[in-house]
C-alpha cells in the first residue's frame, strides 16, 4: 500500500464549475442544473458539471447540423482540415501532465497508467489524421468503352459519441479523432462520472480554432442527454462505448430513425495458459491483463484458465504477486491499484466476493488499510475453485477480480472460453504456435492475442462478438462507420438508351 504523503506530483487547478461546449462557446445547462462530481479516493467533492438535459442536447445537436450543412467543415480542403487535426494532437501533447493528473483524480486510475492513455489520445489525432490522407480512397470501375464508375467516401453527417467513465480521455480522442477527420461533425455525451478530461478536450479544440458547431459537449445522465441524443432525428450516428445491457437499448431507440451505430460492450474475456506457456511471461500477462486500469476494462482477461498440470504451482505465484500489488492514493506514482469510479460500483464489484462465496468458490482478498477506507477500494481479488457456470465466471464484474478456473485439454479449454454470451477479447498462451493459431481461429471473439497482453495496433479492427458489440473501429475500418459510400456512373460515351413513346 503506498500512501498520499509520498507523492510528489506537480498539483493542477480544477475548475470550480465546468459548462456544456455549444457551438463554439461554453455555457451553462439550460435548466439550471448541476451534477457532483466527487473524487473516488476521498469521496469528497471536486466540483459541479453542468447538468445537460434534452433543450440542450437539441441546441448542439442543431449547431452541429448548421455546421455540417452550411458551414466550412465538410467541404474544406484536405490539408485545411488536416492541419486542425494535427493541432489538436499537439495541444494534447502540451497538456498531457495536467490531463494525466485530473483523470486520475476523477477517475482513481494510477496516474502512471492515466499517462500512458494520454499519450495514446494525442496519437489517435495524428493517426486518423494520417489515416484520411492515406487510406481514405475510393475504387473506380470501367465498363468497356462506356462507362467510368467510382466511388467517394463522404462524411455522413452529425455523429453522437457517448463515452464511458474507464480511461475516458483516450477512448473520447478514440471516437473524437475520426468523426472529425473524416468531416463529420460531433456531440459529444461524456459519462458523467468521469467529466473533467472531456472538458480538457472542449477546451483543447476551442484553443485550435474549429468552426463553430463542428465539435459540441454535452455532459448529464445517459436516461436524458444520452437518451435525447440517441432518438434525435438529426443524429446520423450513434457510436457508444459502455455496458451491453444500455448498448441493447440504444440500439432499440435508434430504430425510429434509422442511425448508424457502432457498439463497444461488455466482455468477460479468457486467458487460457496451456502448460508448455512460458510460466512467468503468462503470470505476467494474466497479472496486468485484470488488474491494472483497476480492473476496469473491457477487455481485461477476467476469466483465467489453467491446464490442471500447472495449476496448483501458477496459482500460488498468482497468490504471491496478487499479495504485493501496490493499492493507494491514485495521484502517487508508485500506486499500481487504485479506487473504483464511485461508491455504486464499488458496491456491485464488492457483491460478486459475497456472491462467489456463496457459490462455493474461495476469495482471496487483502484488508483495505484504515487510511485509505474513505476511498472505494477493492483489493485485487482472486476466485478460485470457481466453475464456468457460476455468476462470477459469466457476468462481468468489471473491477480487480480474477475467476480462476482449469482444464484438461485444448478441446475443452475452447469449450470453456466459448461458454459465455461475451465475445470481446481472448488470450493464448503456448509455445506450441500451431496450437496457438488453432485456438485462437476457434475462440468466439473479436479480438485474440497469443503470447501477447492486449497490445493494441491502432491500423487494426476493434470490436466484439456475441455480446460485446456491433461493428468495428480502428484503422481504416472505423471509415465504414463514419463516412458514407457513394457510388458515381459516368458515362464517356453516347450509349443506348432504350426510346419509349417515340
Amino acid at each position: 500500500m503506498v500512501s498520499a504523503k509520498e507523492s510528489t506530483l506537480l498539483k493542477h487547478e480544477v475548475q470550480n464549475n465546468i459548462l456544456l461546449y455549444i457551438n463554439g462557446e461554453f455555457t451553462p445547462a439550460s435548466g439550471g442544473k448541476t451534477i457532483r462530481n466527487l473524487n473516488p479516493f476521498t469521496n469528497e467533492l471536486i466540483n459541479e458539471v453542468a447538468e445537460g438535459q434534452i433543450d440542450d442536447i437539441n441546441k448542439a445537436v442543431a449547431a452541429a447540423r448548421e455546421a455540417f450543412d452550411h458551414g466550412p467543415w465538410k467541404s474544406m480542403k484536405l490539408v485545411n482540415r488536416m492541419a486542425y487535426i494535427y493541432r489538436i494532437a499537439d495541444l494534447i501533447d502540451a497538456e498531457v501532465e495536467k490531463i494525466a493528473y485530473l483523470e486520475a483524480m476523477d477517475t482513481g486510475l494510477p496516474i502512471s497508467q492515466t499517462k500512458k492513455m494520454v499519450g495514446r489520445a494525442s496519437e489517435n489525432f495524428r493517426f486518423y489524421a494520417r489515416m484520411v490522407e492515406s487510406r481514405l480512397v475510393g475504387d473506380a470501375y470501367q465498363v468497356d468503352d462506356e462507362f467510368i464508375n467510382y466511388t467517394i467516401n463522404a462524411p455522413v453527417g452529425v455523429a453522437g459519441l457517448i463515452t464511458p467513465w474507464n480511461a475516458p480521455f483516450m477512448l473520447e480522442t478514440w471516437k473524437v479523432a475520426p468523426a472529425l477527420a473524416t468531416g463529420n461533425t460531433v456531440v459529444l455525451k461524456p459519462a458523467e462520472l468521469s467529466p473533467l478530461s472531456a472538458n480538457l478536450l472542449a477546451e483543447i479544440i476551442h484553443k485550435a480554432g474549429l468552426p463553430k458547431g463542428v465539435f459540441n459537449v454535452v455532459h448529464g445522465y445517459g436516461e436524458t442527454a444520452g437518451d435525447a441524443l440517441v432518438k434525435h432525428p438529426d443524429v446520423q450516428l450513434i457510436s457508444f462505448t459502455g455496458e451491453t445491457k444500455t448498448g441493447s437499448t440504444i440500439i432499440k431507440n435508434s430504430a425510429d430513425t434509422l442511425k448508424s451505430c457502432s457498439m463497444e460492450l461488455g466482455g468477460k474475456s479468457p486467458i487460457i495458459v496451456f502448460d508448455d506457456a512460458d510460466f512467468n511471461r503468462a503470470l505476467d500477462a494474466c497479472v496486468w491483463g485484470i488488474f491494472s486500469f483497476n480492473g476496469e476494462r473491457c477487455t481485461a482477461n477476467s476469466r483465467l484458465f489453467v491446464q490442471e498440470s500447472i495449476k496448483d504451482p501458477f496459482i500460488e505465484a498468482l497468490k504471491e504477486r496478487v499479495a504485493k500489488i501496490k493499492i493507494g492514493d491514485p495521484l502517487n506514482a508508485a500506486t499500481e491499484v487504485g479506487p473504483l469510479i464511485d461508491k455504486g460500483h464499488y458496491k456491485k464489484v464488492r457483491s460478486y466476493l459475497d456472491i462467489a462465496k456463496e457459490e462455493g468458490a474461495e476469495v482471496i482478498s487483502a484488508e483495505i488499510p484504515d487510511e485509505i477506507a474513505k476511498g472505494n477500494f477493492v483489493a485485487p481479488t482472486l476466485l478460485l475453485d470457481a466453475k464456468n457456470h457460476m455468476r462470477i465466471a459469466q457476468e462481468e464484474i468489471f473491477g480487480p477480480v480474477l475467476t480462476v478456473m482449469s482444464f484438461k485439454d485444448e478441446k475443452e479449454a475452447i469449450e470453456l472460453a466459448n461458454d459465455i454470451k461475451y465475445g470481446l477479447a481472448g488470450y493464448v498462451w503456448t509455445n506450441d504456435i500451431k496450437r496457438g493459431h488453432r485456438v485462437a481461429h476457434k475462440v468466439e471473439a473479436g479480438m485474440l492475442w497469443v503470447n501477447a497482453q492486449n497490445v493494441r495496433d491502432l491500423r487494426t479492427p476493434f470490436g466484439g462478438s456475441k455480446y460485446s458489440g456491433i461493428g468495428r473501429e480502428g484503422g481504416h475500418y472505423g471509415f465504414e462507420f463514419y463516412t458514407e459510400q457513394k457510388i458515381i456512373h459516368v458515362s464517356i460515351t453516347d450509349h443506348h438508351i432504350q426510346q419509349f413513346g417515340k
